[in-house]
């Protein structure tokens, strides 16, 4: 029977889970909602669904598992939550004694940005970037192959980069980028053309229902006040790009998420901004792209940190990123193409 592993994405209000192989290859997917966003509830739905892709998939056995939340994780393992159930709980060892095998868990933008680099544009390469641009706006960063987490866990707040003057309500609560360029922020930007007079066709749509889908869609539609928006959006991101790219030297930037899929609005003038304002030698030899992996890049993630516990024990996995000793290499089997990568955790 081949063997196989569990990888699991959960948000507040979702849960994907899908059995991958040691190549990264989807064999079986489930996607449905999150019961309640609460430890024990989350991890009995995960069971239940993990128990069912089981039946469905005879052909495998399930090793380990691997699991992305948008909490933070920190490098002891342990998670920082505002949520109180979520937070200082050890939820590799809850998750594992509930499954019955070796758990490795991640932040997901963490998580995703090891999919891009052992199935996406990141292969093959040790100065990675992925920016997430969703409902927030996050990043991860791959240097010298060794994920950054800085002193407290917390790098890849990219929501708070300071890209404008601008400052308010919004600013100050969700951070400078992520209040102007987050979906929720292309619908504040929406609301607050219409507030102002010169809304076009978005005066047209129910407040309460706008969504950032909504706005794409009229700018498609060659809406101008639409229009305008994900252009801000684009030079805004690009200047956000452009500091990243000039403080890190990347070989390539991705960009995920679910705007993403709004990019043909905005993409020229986000690319055209990132070159065109950072460092000259720099923006020669970066690339950006856009991710081909999707949502899929958590999941396969975790998938290869699940695979890593194979060959490295959980507990000495956390001792050394408490000591910041975590050494390089996929550690288990791959292909020709990914022998290459590095990959390991640094303080």
């Amino acid at each position: 029977m081949t063997e196989a592993v569990l990888a699991v994405d959960l948000t507040c209000n979702r849960i994907a889970e899908a059995v991958l192989d040691r190549d990264g290859k989807i064999l079986v997917r489930r996607t449905e909602r999150l019961e309640t966003y609460s430890p024990e509830p989350a991890l009995r739905q995960i069971g239940r669904i993990a128990g069912e892709l089981a039946k469905i998939g005879r052909g495998y056995r399930l090793v380990a598992a691997g699991i992305a939340l948008d909490e933070i994780v920190g490098r002891d393992g342990t998670l920082k939550s505002e949520v109180e159930t979520w937070d200082k709980l050890s939820l590799a060892r809850r998750a594992s004694q509930r499954l019955k095998m070796p758990v490795a868990i991640e932040t997901t933008c963490r998580a995703a940005i090891l999919g891009e680099c052992w199935r996406g544009f990141g292969r093959g390469k040790a100065d990675v970037i992925l920016l997430q641009v969703g409902q927030k706006i996050q990043a991860a960063i791959l240097a010298s192959g060794k994920l950054l987490r800085g002193a407290h866990d917390l790098a890849g707040g990219a929501g708070w980069m300071a890209v404008s003057e601008a400052d308010g309500f919004e600013v100050r609560k969700f951070g400078g980028l992520e209040a102007f360029t987050s979906a929720a922020g292309v619908v504040r930007a929406a609301k607050n053309a219409i507030d102002a007079g010169f809304g076009g066709a978005m005066a047209e749509y129910v407040a309460e229902a706008f969504t950032a889908e909504d706005v794409a869609e009229l700018a498609r539609r060659g809406d101008l006040a639409a229009r305008q928006i994900f252009r801000r959006i684009g030079k805004t991101l690009g200047l956000a790009v452009a500091n990243l790219i000039s403080l890190c030297d990347p070989q390539v930037v991705v960009l995920g998420g679910e705007l993403m899929a709004a990019s043909d609005l905005f993409w020229d003038e986000l690319a055209n901004t990132a070159v065109g304002r950072c460092q000259p030698l720099a923006s020669r030899k970066v690339r950006l792209r856009i991710s081909g992996l999707g949502a899929d890049a958590p999941l396969l993630g975790v998938g290869h940190l699940a695979w890593n516990l194979l060959e490295k024990p959980e507990e000495k996995v956390l001792e050394e990123k408490r000591n910041g000793t975590a050494p390089g290499g996929f550690s288990h089997r791959q292909t020709k193409s990914a022998k290459k990568f590095s990959l390991a955790v640094a303080r």
